[in-house]
């Protein structure tokens, strides 16, 4: 299953091509590992990541999203100050789950929409 499910994580092909064309760079706190390997047709270092477990990209921590967008130039380690104590633990995409942020009187919370108030005047094709 592995060779063709991508959205499980990184597929036989995906795994090898990464060990044979990229080098590691280093690895996050989810097991994440990233790779940098290549130019791209600006001159680019090409980088990505191999996820640990599913892929969803909110699965980078913003200091290596920095880093695969090129706006570091080495691993986050050495760029990086100390976490602050206001800096909260990650939370991974709740979007379709039961988890999921569904706003007062949204259909699927079972809630009634609240009735337009005054300040709402309809469109008509006479005005």
């Amino acid at each position: 299953m592995k060779i063709f499910t991508w959205w499980e994580g990184a597929t036989i092909g995906t795994s090898l091509f990464s060990a044979m064309k990229g080098s590691k760079v280093g690895e996050d706190h989810m097991g994440n590992i990233y790779y940098e390997g290549g130019k791209d047709v600006h001159g680019n270092p090409r980088r990505w990541v191999i996820y640990n477990g599913p892929n969803d990209a909110s699965r980078v921590p913003a200091e290596w999203h920095g880093w695969l967008h090129g706006s570091l130039e080495g691993p986050p380690e050495s760029h990086l100050p100390p976490p602050r104590i206001w800096e909260k633990d990650y939370i991974p995409n709740q979007t379709g789950t039961a988890q999921a942020y569904r706003p007062r009187g949204a259909i699927e919370s079972g809630g009634q929409r609240a009735m337009a108030t005054g300040d709402y005047e309809a469109w008509t094709p006479d005005a």
